[in-house]
């Protein structure tokens, strides 16, 4: 029996971080953490500093409650403490902390994640599955447009899983899990809380945020729990004047010039029961609710028009000729329930989510493009987009764990997921209704997409952990994966939304074939209209199934020391394309070799952890914006990476906490990119590229070329040192990240002109002081006020759009702020 083991768990609840008494209600933390990424090791973000050093951290990777330092994979573990002493409001926040971790984001609330360097492209409600999963407590929340982006507040852990979970979390956990762990209800006391904040922004105005919960006993066996907030941001980006020419007219934006124009409003609530059915069973069932709404767009504008030059150099600023706007609402309900039979642990976790986004964007840049090919389209009035999607994804997964004080252990389990996708996006022009250019009962829209999108997921899973002696540990786990994805609806333009009648040959079009008719737009598969869609003429379906396995060795030198060996294989469900000439793609895989270590010394005061990893990608789901500006996705080749992880954290003191940790990962392609698949549907790669019907020619991205969306090396610097002030605890801490330049896209020629976003560091400080209930919180985010750039992109097809107009959506200025907490 392996003494180093975890004890036996009592309660799958994640358990917070153990504390001992000797350190004081108080206890002094480090700042700011950053993630040991895959392979490294699980971490806790601020460790907690004992008499007997860093204090022993607890998570539930692995479905089951474990010391990390015991469990051969990768978990950043950020305690409740950490989020807040580091002013974590949302995902962005503790993202850039974390080194595995990168993202891009257009507007909050619709981030892509990246763990590893696995990223082939942005995705967007009409893109792939993610490659990284997102979970809220025990539930899936990964919709297709991305991660839900909760307000971070009574919140119990995040932890950061690099590297394929495919065995334990299935789908869209190809590169790695993220996990969201709320407070739980708890019977056995009464507490509460509130926060109060205000915080100015440069180039802004006043934001704030107000915030509590409540944990009420009910009677000794349940306890109710009831989270509330309400956060106002101000923008930081101006809309300025400016013109614009199209069909030798200028038009310009007069009349929608605004200072701090993108504005953010987020409220929401959760409520939690928690009942004790019997000794043995617990049912708890939640819901959380969210709404945010924004205005504005989140990216610097630099204008270039050949004609006039430069006419917007400013930073901070955007030139939009018509509103633009966006909500995102979602309701999740969750039910938990957790028992014994015998001595094995029984689990079900259940949820519905609904979410629905709507959004209306300046769609400026497209005249350009119209401009281009018509002079139909009418210069004195402004292009915008229009659009909408509804998510309903329900899930289910029972599973059994043994006890885990034997020398053999399992996981097992059932699981399902459905979620279903409405999708809704128009281009209009404003106070244009002339039906020779517009989709019939769809005034002044000359482009529609209207679909609907099925995604069903089931699996059988499995993990088992086997002592071969009391040193040597083999754990070995295996999923068996179905899916079956569908997606029908229209798409089309007007019949002369080019000033040509019929249709160009842009997309599906013509005389009627067997078993369809012409209705003036596009080609259908009915005659009749399709809900509120002229006509059906999209209806496709792709299946597929698999298995993804998972084996470790893990080896205990010493009490202290742990080395071990990782394979692990995740997948994502193939799909189909929103346009009938683009074929589906196929599931893609990622394979993972990994060694690492998890070392201990001078009485647990120094941590020092190491990974070194190396992926296989195989023909990976590539997102990119097609013909016409339309979102499509191909298998593309494979693709590698190598890395490694480093993490050190060091308690010289007992009130003074030091950590490091980076990250290298070299993620390229490994085969040609040509843009176009053979007739059994794999991707060509050869050099020349040889397609049929065309004349060979160069890769569009050859082999060696770097994967877009995330940074080769990504460091985070983080100190905190607590002392007594008067009669107060108080506490001064910072941190400071650093990456490298990111390429925004993996095709050479648009990389060429949109360019590597630089490298940058952002600086952080915090500081506060507690006196029994009360506490006092002082910060400044972005202390240098860097200008990085997150993202970089055209709103149109880039080798059209991107030589006149280029967006970088940047990292908030200098924030400084004050916050005002209760606990009771």
């Amino acid at each position: 029996m392996n003494r180093h083991r975890s004890k036996k768990r009592t309660d799958s609840v994640p358990s917070r971080i153990r504390i001992p008494a000797t350190v004081g209600r108080y206890t002094p933390v480090a700042v700011a953490i950053v993630s040991v990424l895959h392979g490294a090791h699980a971490q806790q973000t601020e460790p907690a500093v004992g008499a007997r050093g860093l204090e022993e951290v607890t998570v539930t990777a692995s479905k089951r409650t474990e010391n990390l330092q015991d469990v051969p994979i990768a978990v950043t573990a950020i305690d409740s403490q950490s989020l807040e002493r580091m002013q974590v409001r949302s995902f962005n926040d503790y993202a850039l902390k974390i080194p595995s971790l990168s993202f891009t984001e257009s507007r909050p609330g619709n981030a892509q994640m990246t763990l590893r360097g696995i990223s082939s492209g942005t995705n967007s409600s009409a893109g792939s599955l993610p490659t990284v999963g997102m979970y809220l407590d025990e539930q899936p929340v990964t919709t297709i447009s991305g991660p839900i982006d909760i307000h971070m507040y009574d919140i119990a852990r995040v932890e950061v899983l690099p590297g394929p979970q495919g065995t334990l979390y299935g789908a869209s956990s190809q590169a790695g899990t993220v996990r969201v762990i709320t407070n739980k209800p708890d019977p056995s006391r009464f507490e509460g809380g509130y926060n109060l904040e205000l915080n100015t922004i440069k180039n802004g105005t006043v934001g704030g945020t107000a915030k509590g919960f409540v944990n009420l006993p009910i009677s000794e066996k349940v306890a109710a729990r009831l989270v509330g907030w309400y956060e106002e941001r101000s923008g930081y980006i101006d809309n300025v004047y400016g013109t614009v020419i199209g069909s030798g007219v200028e038009r310009n934006n007069a009349g929608f010039e605004k200072d701090h124009y993108n504005t953010v409003s987020i409220m929401g609530a959760r409520a939690a029961l928690r009942i004790d059915l019997n000794d043995n069973w617990t049912v708890t069932p939640a819901v959380i609710a969210q709404q945010t709404n924004t205005d504005g767009k989140f990216s610097q504008q630099h204008w270039y028009d050949p004609t006039r030059g430069s006419t917007l150099p400013d930073e901070l600023s955007i030139k939009e000729f018509s509103p633009t706007h966006a909500s995102d609402d979602w309701v999740d309900a969750m039910l938990t329930v957790q028992g014994k039979i015998g001595n094995f642990d029984i689990t079900y976790a259940g949820g519905a989510l609904r979410r629905d986004t709507h959004s209306r964007s300046d769609y400026v840049d497209y005249e350009v493009f119209y401009d281009a090919y018509s002079e139909w389209w009418p210069a004195t009035s402004g292009s915008y987009t229009q659009g909408g999607a509804s998510y309903r994804m329900y899930s289910s997964e029972l599973r059994i764990s043994s006890p885990q004080d034997q020398p053999v252990r399992f996981v097992a389990g059932l699981f399902y997921n459905l979620q279903k996708q409405f999708y809704v996006s128009s281009f209009r022009w404003e106070q244009v209704d002339q039906p020779q250019y517009t989709i019939t009962g769809w005034p002044n829209t000359s482009y529609l997409l209207y679909q609907e999108r099925l995604n069903k997921d089931t699996a059988i899973f499995g993990e088992a952990n086997w002592d071969i002696t009391s040193k040597l540990t083999l754990t070995a786990g295996l999923r068996r994966f179905e899916y079956d994805n569908s997606l029908k609806g229209f798409y089309g333009f007007g019949p002369n939304a080019y000033g040509t009648s019929p249709p160009p040959p842009l997309y599906p079009g013509g005389p009627p074939g067997p078993g369809g008719s012409y209705n003036g737009e596009q080609m259908c598969l009915t005659a009749e209209p399709w809900r509120e869609a002229p006509c059906l003429n999209l209806d496709k379906q792709t299946d597929g199934r698999g298995w993804t396995p998972k084996i470790s060795f893990s080896y205990k030198l010493t009490d202290h020391h742990l080395v071990y060996a990782t394979y692990s294989r995740g997948f994502r469900p193939g799909g189909v394309n929103r346009v009938d000439e683009a074929i589906p793609y196929v599931e893609d895989f990622l394979s993972n070799y990994e060694i690492g270590w998890k070392t201990s010394w001078f009485d647990n005061r120094l941590r020092f952890n190491t990974a070194l990893y190396y992926g296989e990608w195989e023909d990976f789901q590539f997102n990119f914006t097609g013909s016409n500006g339309i979102a499509s996705i191909a298998n593309a080749g494979s693709a590698q990476v190598k890395g490694a992880d480093v993490q050190i954290e060091w308690a010289p003191l007992s009130n003074l906490t030091l950590m490091f940790a980076g990250t290298y990962a070299d993620a390229y392609l490994s085969t040609n990119y040509c843009g176009r698949t053979d007739a059994d549907g794999k991707p060509v790669t050869s050099d020349p590229c040889v397609v049929p019907g065309r004349a060979p020619f160069a890769p569009l991205a050859p082999t060696g070329t770097q994967l877009p969306g995330s940074p080769k090396v990504k460091t985070n610097l983080s100190a905190r040192y607590s002392f007594p002030w008067l009669s107060y605890d108080a506490y001064v801490s910072g941190d400071f990240m650093y990456q490298t330049g990111v390429w925004p896209e993996m095709r050479i020629r648009q990389r060429n002109i949109l360019g590597q976003l630089p490298p940058y560091g952002l600086a952080n400080m915090y500081m506060g002081i507690k006196k029994n209930s009360y506490s006092v919180d002082l910060f400044v985010k972005n202390v240098f006020d860097r200008r990085a750039a997150r993202q970089r992109f055209s709103d149109c097809t880039v080798t059209l759009c991107g030589s006149t107009s280029v967006y970088e959506v940047i990292v908030p200025p200098r924030m400084i702020g004050v916050q005002f907490g209760q606990r009771f």
